[in-house]
């Protein structure tokens, strides 16, 4: 046993512990300090005070801990606690709120330094220290701001909550700030695990592709502890699961075939995590391995099928045309040509995928399980699981658990089909919580794309013509991958007006990981080439960056891209043109190197798609109101536009109100994707209560609302001007560069959101939307090698840019409301990248005059090298 102080007390915790973390977690209930990464201490997720300095607990041993003093947030003075979870609140230094308790203690660690020698803490030391902790919701500005309002003794005065338009708090921002809010891995620590409970480890892929001999589960099983080995044989229903295809295997049984290095052969269960886990690597597979096809280049023009029971290499094409291109081209005073290639990129989010699966007895008294999930659409994942169970739905409730992050890679499941196997085969509750190293190889990463394209100008700089052929990495399973495909050749041409325009995207099937849905969602790709397509044509016509993209921005009545008439909401691309034009005329009568990006995004699914949304308001006799909709919790705060939505529409107190989602309900409108959450979170639940309000608000009833976009158009339904999306986003971001360095110095955002639910959260999704789309244009990436191994296995390997590289950002709101839709709304999440790249790039071209053509621009190890392609 080992012996330490703990908050004050004196606990015993067993040596046998592989550190510090899992002694305080899995054996002693504190569940303040999470598990990122653990024991590769690379995310700080799990800081805590050993001996009063701020210590990452899963690199700390057992051996180190005998005799120390340990202190977690559970254990500061409750004033102190307090202090620290509002002054977080207040200055919106969190959205999921998984990595904040770990940096709350770093900045305890850092502040009672800094008091002890007499001196104020300064914030580029905060910055500096904070260089152990990954954010990858807030881009680390109001973090910082918040650790210098505690420097300077502020008193935090947080906004009340209101209606749409005010900057309250966040839903749980105290609660989240102080790690008291469970996330999935959390629960049941604190207050006793259920009886019986049990761990599932899983058993990867040793080769992208290669046939499947046998699975010698007999040494996973002769391990004390160890209750039952599954394999796919062990599955009573469907094999396969999807979101659009149903292709994806829950696991490769003995004769079948991997094809991917996340494909799973086992499921091991055990009394505890450690113990699976070492179980799951005693799995012997006798298997004979194959071509790997990692490059889409060299895939699309193979013989033989890479992916396994699926026939052909093309997933999908998408493919639209307006007018006589090569006529306008070769019509046209300047032309350029230039292949674009971007890389493929890993979410990052903080949180690893956990799944908590419960038996228990369904409504019709069968045997039925409740589902703990963190997925960002919790009816697809009961319906595939009582599929992959072979059962009806109304046996499986699955619970949301607010996430710690997602950004689009937790769509798919990842382990909620083999935790819920694993506890309707035991008849116990079963809990599986992804390694780092696991979540890395299993789900879905941003599509590497390559794109050619050509465009023309006239002499005044006003396009003419656009054509462009896309190439984009899928890997083996769909995911989503035909639709950000379709979505980049829908955005292929930015917000800008062009008479001709020609374009193909093709999704291709490799043995790459698995590629889906991040945030931007192919729009960022395509408008990285359209923007440094139309940079080069304004060198060429001797004009600005500003004025060729004043020339040819959208406005309403113009014809856009696939041949969509846009609306009113347009005014929002010229609004933030206009926005950053002081700050780049004064940008360039300094001297400074500068580039501009303007940028559009759809918000909601579109494309032909009957998107649904309901919502139910329900009062109860305690006086609380129950606000439930189908929205995912991932940090964006849909749970705070639900409520604040409720407070506009019922005028009542924001602290009665539960916001709530369980599948108890039939309220499922697919993914939380596309920003399409608050459009239409906002529209059900307004719908709702206004339903309640025209009868009397009883209590006892369901007042259900509905909100839905059912009139838009397909690429290929052959209509002349289709409409392809009800609502857009629209975004402007000027890059300016410190002369000397060459370093991004400060990013203005202008961001059209149309109406900002919470002004406040609103500008957070900027700030951390520009974090993410700095380390998207210069540093980040996820290469794999010629066998489609990943050449990035851990946090730090994958260049996300730490808080003390992170520029000033002054965000700009823009609020030009979008006709028809709720309040106005836009959304903001997902355009809050796509001009980002290519404003980097026109800086540093302003900077050394070299046009860069492919991501990230400085950091060549992590781009893509695939086959010569030109799309022609």
């Amino acid at each position: 046993m080992t012996t330490f102080d703990l908050n004050g007390g004196t606990v015993e915790a067993s040596a046998d512990h592989p550190h510090l973390l899992a002694a305080l977690r899995d054996e002693l209930g504190v569940i303040s300090p999470k598990d990122g990464c653990s024991p590769s201490g690379q995310c700080g997720c799990c800081t805590v005070l050993v001996d009063g300095k701020a210590r990452v607990s899963c690199q700390t041993s057992m051996d180190k801990a005998e005799g120390a003093s340990i202190t977690t947030l559970e254990g500061l003075d409750e004033d102190e606690r307090q202090r620290y979870a509002m002054t977080f609140a207040a200055h919106g230094a969190l959205q999921c709120g998984f990595c904040t308790p770990g940096i709350v203690m770093r900045a305890k660690a850092l502040l009672d330094k800094a008091a002890a020698k007499g001196k104020v803490l300064e914030r580029d030391d905060a910055a500096r220290h904070l260089g152990a902790h990954l954010c990858r919701c807030t881009g680390y500005v109001k973090i910082l701001d918040a650790v210098e309002s505690l420097a300077a003794g502020e008193v935090p005065v947080a906004l009340p909550r209101g209606g749409v338009g005010s900057s309250g708090i966040k839903v749980e921002a105290c609660e989240l700030s102080l790690g008291d809010r469970p996330y999935v891995d959390d629960l049941f620590l604190k207050d006793g695990h259920p009886d019986g409970l049990l761990h599932a480890a899983l058993t990867l892929a040793d080769h992208a592709r290669a046939d499947i001999v046998r699975i010698d589960t007999t040494a996973a099983e002769a391990v004390d502890g160890v209750h039952r080995v599954l394999t796919a044989a062990d599955i009573p229903g469907a094999r396969r699961v999807g979101i659009i295809h149903t292709d994806w295997p829950v696991m490769i049984p003995e004769g079948g075939r991997t094809s991917y290095l996340g494909d799973v052969l086992a499921v091991v269960v055990a009394d505890d995590r450690e113990t699976a886990r070492r179980a799951a690597a005693l799995v012997a597979v006798e298997q004979v391995p194959l071509t790997v096809y990692s490059d889409p280049v060299v895939a699309v023009a193979a013989d033989e099928d890479a992916v396994w029971e699926l026939d052909g290499n093309v997933l999908s094409v998408s493919t639209y045309a307006r007018g006589d291109v090569e006529a306008a081209l070769a019509g046209s005073a300047h032309v350029v040509e230039e292949v674009f290639q971007t890389q493929r990129i890993e979410h990052a989010f903080v949180e690893p995928e956990s799944t908590l699966a419960v038996p228990v007895e369904s409504d019709t008294g069968e045997a039925g399980l409740y589902v703990y999930s963190g997925g960002q659409g919790v009816w697809d994942d009961r319906n595939q699981i009582a599929s992959v169970l072979d059962v009806d739905t109304s046996r499986i409730t699955v619970e949301l658990v607010s996430n710690g992050g997602a950004f689009g890679g937790k769509e798919d499941m990842s382990n909620q089909a083999h935790a819920a196997l694993a506890a309707w085969v035991t008849g116990r509750p079963v809990k599986c919580t992804l390694s780092r190293e696991e979540s890395l190889l299993m789900h879905p990463k941003r599509h590497p794309i390559r794109m050619a394209y050509r465009a023309g100008c006239d002499a005044d700089g006003v396009l003419t013509g656009l054509w462009a052929r896309m190439i984009g990495d899928s890997g083996p399973y769909a995911s989503v991958g035909m639709k950000v495909l379709e979505r980049a050749a829908g955005h292929a041409s930015g917000p800008y007006v062009l008479p001709t325009i020609d374009v193909e995207a093709t999704a291709v099937r490799t043995n790459s990981p698995v590629c889906g849905a991040f945030r931007g969602f192919g729009a960022n790709q395509a408008q990285f080439a359209m923007e440094g397509v139309l940079d080069r044509l304004a060198e060429k016509a001797g004009i600005s960056g500003w004025e060729i993209r004043s020339r040819n921005v959208i406005s309403p009545g113009v014809v856009w891209g696939p041949g969509q008439i846009m609306d009113d909401g347009c005014l929002g691309a010229r609004a933030c043109l206009d926005e950053v034009k002081d700050a780049y005329d004064e940008a360039v009568a300094d001297g400074r190197p500068v580039g501009l990006g303007l940028g559009l995004k759809n918000s909601g699914l579109g494309n032909g798609f009957k998107e649904i949304a309901r919502a139910v308001v329900h009062f109860r006799d305690d006086g609380r109101v129950e606000v439930r909709h189908c929205w995912t919790e991932m940090g964006q705060g849909v749970h705070t536009v639900a409520l604040q939505v409720a407070v506009e529409e019922l005028g009542i107190n924001p602290e009665s109100i539960d916001v709530i989602v369980d599948t108890t309900r039939e309220l499922g409108a697919g993914q939380t994707t596309g920003s399409r959450g608050t459009l239409m979170g906002a529209g059900s639940v307004a719908d709702a209560c206004r339903n309640a309000l025209a009868d009397g608000c009883r209590t006892g009833v369901d007042y259900e609302g509905e909100y839905r976009v059912d009139w838009t158009n397909s690429l290929n339904d052959g209509v002349e001007n289709p409409i392809i999306h009800s609502t857009f986003g629209y975004a402007a971001q000027l890059v300016v560069l410190d002369p000397e360095t060459g370093d991004v110095d400060r990013v203005v955002a202008a961001h059209d959101v149309g109406r900002a639910v919470n002004p406040m959260l609103c500008e957070g999704q900027v700030e951390g939307a520009v974090h993410m789309g700095l380390g998207y244009a210069l540093t980040e990436g996820f290469p794999a090698d010629d066998e489609a191994r990943p050449r990035n296995d851990t946090l730090r390997s994958l260049g996300i840019i730490r808080p003390k590289d992170m520029p000033d950002v002054d965000v700009r709101l823009v609020e030009s409301p979008q006709p028809n839709a709720p309040y106005g709304i836009k959304g903001v999440g997902e355009i809050g990248l796509v001009p980002t790249a290519g404003a980097v790039a026109a800086a540093l071209h302003s900077h050394d005059g070299t046009w860069r053509h492919s991501l990230p621009m400085a950091a060549p190890d992590q781009q893509e090298h695939w086959a010569d392609w030109d799309g022609r």
